[in-house]
């Protein structure tokens, strides 16, 4: 009775690992898959923005790095948005993942998709993005001046802010109360589980 107990043990523990092994490989896959997805989306918004915005891709070449996040806008009495993107320094090469996140009371005109692109003019601005996040209620003001942020060639406060929609450039970038945070599921890397076995 000792023994099928002791071997029963052993099969449980077993199982158990494998299935927590399984987990971590399915979560380490979705992550994965979300941040290529992620990656390809980056891409093709700095190539939309350059074809439709010529300066831009001045402002990209000096910048210390850059953010691209996709975002979906929508409510009616309360409105709301919330995206997911990447912020890449040019001189590292390293990816920060990172969420973003706004809400507001007020008349909300449908659901709206659109991608947010930030331009970094130096590595502590974009130090300080990454480590402290971003409340962009002060921030974007500052950065849109009097001609709206879209509409400037030079960085504004270290900063140049750009939001595309599938209609084209907006011609100032919402992004007043905005928050960003670092996404701790795509930025870790699962440990490996450990197993082992009764006697």
């Amino acid at each position: 009775m000792t023994a099928l107990i002791r071997r029963t043990a052993t099969t449980l523990l077993a199982t158990a690992a494998l299935a927590s092994v399984a987990q971590l490989a399915f979560a380490a896959t979705n992550a994965a898959q979300t941040r290529k997805r992620i990656d390809s989306m980056s891409q093709t918004a700095l190539q939309n923005l350059f074809d439709e915005e010529a300066g831009a891709k001045k402002l990209f070449d000096e910048s210390a790095g850059y953010a691209v996040f996709r975002a979906t806008k929508g409510g009616l009495l309360i409105t709301g948005a919330g995206g997911t993107g990447v912020v890449v320094n040019k001189r590292t090469g390293q990816r920060t993942y990172m969420h973003m996140g706004s809400g507001g009371i007020g008349l909300g005109g449908g659901v709206q998709i659109y991608r947010l692109i930030i331009f970094f003019e130096t590595q502590p601005a974009l130090e300080k993005f990454v480590d402290h996040g971003w409340d962009a209620t002060t921030n974007a003001q500052a950065a849109a001046g009097t001609a709206g942020v879209n509409a400037t060639s030079s960085f504004i406060n270290g900063l140049a802010v750009y939001q595309l929609t599938d209609k084209g450039l907006m011609a100032q970038a919402d992004v007043s109360g905005t928050h960003f945070w670092k996404a701790d599921k795509l930025n870790s890397k699962p440990e490996p589980a450990k197993t082992g076995s009764g006697s």
